[in-house]
């Protein structure tokens, strides 16, 4: 039976016929860019691969690839966990299926893999359920498991993304907008080591002067001009002084070679928590539109230097539609 859109095949009530598979897929992520801690993202072409098979009254868990050696194989395994989220949160009830995970993007690397898990989980419930997905509230559940929006952003909407939390809202919660970066891609340094989120989130200082917090915002708000634009303005747009220098201990040889880098003009940051180093650059072929911006140019990605030992380099282009969700109907 031939593959349809998960919004497709939908009964009166809006509700789609139940389906045989719900295929998923679900890009990586770059948080924080520089200056935008908790709030910038970045969705990559790299990708996790999610298949889900109704049936049976249990649940099984198959993983390929990326952390198929360290992943739970059952009910506690995230998509498992943001599925049952997301179908508690639609009303529906939690069927038995059997999970097969092709995970390509790298565990505990600051390249999203938990909010690609959580989201691609989140957009399986809504196909489990029947209901056709809502990016918008996948960023609100989505942040709900995460607990900060910015990665989990970027993978349910693709594109740059500007997330925040709105806590005054009669809805509060994880909200995002979503910008078109032009001609912008990202080359990642991905070093062996791993580095937990709650290792470097504890390194970070509670309180931090009024001289960083006004450069850093000067800084993020430019680097949305940077991103849409004035690709020329990268290198200076991407500065921090908020998280990247305080996370040294966790991840050395990442903040030196986000040193070096920059010192030959290079846009590099930490992708989100680490120790990934991402570097901002035009993919070779690729220029910005005038029309946007100045027309200026950003490094190549033919000028960022290979990897160094111990190191993977991925070349990535931007991700523009988000998490994709395909269904096969049942008969």
């Amino acid at each position: 039976m031939p593959e349809h859109d998960a919004q497709a095949g939908t009964e009166a009530d809006g509700r789609r016929r139940p389906c045989d598979q719900v295929r998923v897929r679900v890009p990586a992520t770059s948080a924080n860019l520089g200056p935008g801690f908790d709030t910038f993202g970045l969705a990559l072409t790299l990708y996790d691969d999610l298949v889900v098979t109704p049936g049976g009254s249990g649940i099984a868990v198959q993983v390929t690839g990326e952390g198929e050696n360290d992943v739970p194989l059952d009910e506690t395994h995230l998509v498992v966990r943001a599925i049952r989220h997301g179908l508690e949160a639609l009303g529906a009830p939690m069927p038995g299926f059997t999970l097969r995970c092709e995970n390509r993007i790298p565990h505990g690397r600051g390249l999203g893999s938990s909010s690609a898990a959580i989201v691609g989980g989140l957009a399986v419930a809504y196909a489990l359920a029947g209901v056709p997905l809502d990016r918008d509230r996948v960023v609100v559940l989505a942040n709900e498991l995460e607990g900060h929006p910015d990665n989990v952003a970027a993978a349910a909407l693709g594109g740059f993304t500007i997330a925040w939390t709105d806590s005054g809202a009669s809805n509060p919660g994880g909200r995002a907008i979503k910008l078109k970066p032009d001609g912008i891609g990202a080359i990642a340094y991905v070093p062996d080591n791993r580095v937990l989120t709650k290792e470097a989130r504890g390194l970070l200082p509670g309180v931090v002067s009024h001289t960083d917090a006004a450069a850093n915002a000067g800084k993020a708000a430019l680097l949305v001009a940077a991103l849409t634009g004035y690709p020329e303005l990268l290198l200076t747009a991407t500065e921090d002084r908020l998280h990247q220098e305080y996370r040294e201990p966790a991840m050395p040889e990442s903040l030196a070679l986000v040193h070096k880098l920059r010192g030959s003009g290079l846009a590099a940051i930490i992708s989100g928590a680490g120790p990934t180093v991402a570097v901002l650059a035009q993919p070779d072929g690729k220029t910005a539109g005038q029309s946007a911006g100045s027309g200026g140019r950003a490094a190549s990605f033919r000028s960022v230097p290979e990897a160094p030992d111990g190191w993977t380099r991925y070349e990535l282009g931007i991700d523009p539609v988000g998490v994709q969700v395909w269904s096969m109907e049942a008969g």
